[in-house]
């Protein structure tokens, strides 16, 4: 049954307030995977985690952050987007008071774990807000470029706010901060999404969603033990065999057996569904190539703290935030490929500049400009990417199309860092700064051959998006800017 919406005359009228929410919310999803990074140290020595488990608190969010992405899209179509925004803000916020309050390893890794839960609900949700309510072509487009504007401000504000919020409080400050965040975003949330009723009056697919996110949990895991064991042992393949299983049960469960699937394989011949996803997950290793292993290269080449790589990477997140802002003011008229294809050119060239650099190499001439040129292309092609998938889809589906897109860009982001931490483990064994130079520059040549492969997908794509047309429960032009 199709879902029964009402938006009323305020909803327009509220339009910005909305996108606010969506970027706030994804922005404080965001900061939360990578803020904890710097104060690891500190809550290792006042929990007494083990080194083992310490990686756990990490671990946690984004295992189950990647895992239940799916089911929190399909929960977003079935009960409503403000109530999952609502129930995952609540969520994410009541698990960073216990994880900020802990006073044991298992409680903290506990509040992690749901942690991700509260984010898997409201990352699809605020993907389907946006494309339910911004429906004009120029105006999703804008929208799509604030809200992944927000999301790169928030993986790169992480370093600087953990750094700032351990050093001049406490590191329980950084799960602290999200409590008043989002008290004050549910609020929010209530009031701006207030005239949007949605009713589905179908049962969720329970089967569908034990072996999909099951599988997407076990594949992720398995994918994460390999940093710490080869790629044939036993902790990496049981997982991941038992993963790639598990999906394969649910696709024949979704393609023949559940009456309502979980997530309908019908999606799939929609080729920018098909085809975006596939980039999404070549992007995720792009990503993790340019944040966090260039962020090794300052600390472990150049000898930077953690601080102030955080802080050498700003320029190359500020250049991204305004480039976003851009790509969606040229969407419209260009399409979807041409901003694709220039995005991996400058992947291709910002990454094969910094596979030149050294230990003796300079922030500026080595660092600051390769970067800011993979920065550009990011801007160009993630917020082009999302605003591509979730076009022209149903808008009953848009919260399970928005989670496939989180849900992709997720894992290629984990399989990449598996993949390149693999890459460069042989050559950083010594630990010396040249070695570990080496091994980074191996990984960047690795990355611009993934700007080489996004450009190729890309052939798949049609070669101009025709302007959407508004949907009759949508809203006008309300102009983001």
């Amino acid at each position: 049954m199709q879902p029964a919406v009402e938006i009323q005359p305020a909803v327009r009228r509220s339009a910005w307030m909305i996108l606010a929410l969506a970027c706030a919310s994804q922005f404080m999803v965001i900061l939360d995977a990578s803020i904890v990074n710097v104060a690891l140290p500190s809550i290792q020595r006042d929990l007494g985690f083990s080194s083992t488990g310490l990686a756990w608190v990490v671990n946690g969010y984004l295992l189950t952050f990647a895992g239940f992405m799916l089911l929190g899209g399909r929960a977003a179509d079935l009960f409503g987007h403000r109530r999952m925004l609502a129930a995952g803000l609540l969520m994410f916020s009541a698990a960073s008071l216990v994880g900020g309050l802990a006073a044991d390893p298992a409680v903290l890794v506990a509040a992690r774990i749901v942690q991700g839960v509260g984010a898997a609900m409201l990352a699809p949700a605020t993907l389907a807000v946006i494309n339910t309510h911004f429906t004009e072509e120029r105006a999703r487009a804008r929208a799509f470029g604030a809200w992944s504007a927000s999301g790169g401000v928030g993986g790169m504000a992480g370093a600087v706010a953990g750094g700032a919020l351990t050093t001049g409080l406490s590191w329980r400050w950084v799960f602290l901060i999200n409590v008043p965040i989002g008290a004050v975003l549910i609020v929010v949330a209530m009031i701006s999404l207030a005239g949007v009723r949605t009713v589905r009056r179908e049962s969720l697919d329970l089967t569908g969603a034990v072996t999909g996110t099951a599988g997407l949990a076990a594949l992720i895991y398995g994918v994460m033990q390999s940093t710490d064991h080869g790629w044939t042992s036993v902790p990496v393949v049981i997982p991941i065999v038992a993963g790639l299983l598990l999906l394969a049960v649910f696709t024949l469960v979704e393609a023949r057996v559940a009456a309502r699937p979980m997530m309908p394989l019908r999606l799939f011949r929609l080729r920018k569904v098909a085809v975006g996803n596939g980039m999404l997950l070549l992007f995720g290793g792009i990503a993790i190539a340019m944040w966090y292993f260039t962020s090794l290269f300052l600390q472990n080449v150049l000898g930077y703290s953690a601080l102030r790589s955080g802080l050498g990477q700003t320029p190359a997140a500020v250049t991204f935030v305004v480039v976003a802002r851009l790509a969606a003011a040229l969407l419209p008229r260009t399409g979807v490929r041409r901003l694709i294809l220039a995005g991996s050119a400058f992947f291709l060239a910002g990454f094969a500049w910094l596979a030149q650099a050294g230990a003796g190499t300079g922030y500026f001439t080595g660092i600051l400009w390769p970067t800011l040129l993979v920065a550009a292309g990011i801007g160009l092609t993630f917020p082009t990417l999302m605003a591509a998938v979730t076009a022209d889809v149903p808008e009953s589906d848009a919260g399970i199309v928005g989670g496939l897109a989180n849900t992709a860009s997720q894992v290629g982001g984990s399989v990449g860092l598996a993949i390149l931490t693999t890459a460069a483990g042989a050559a950083t064994a010594d630990g010396r700064p040249a070695s570990f130079a080496e091994g980074y520059d191996l990984v960047f040549l690795a990355a611009a051959g993934l700007g080489v492969a996004i450009a190729v997908v890309s052939a798949l794509l049609p070669r101009h998006q025709r302007p959407a047309t508004p949907a009759a429960s949508g809203t006008s032009d309300p102009h983001p800017r």
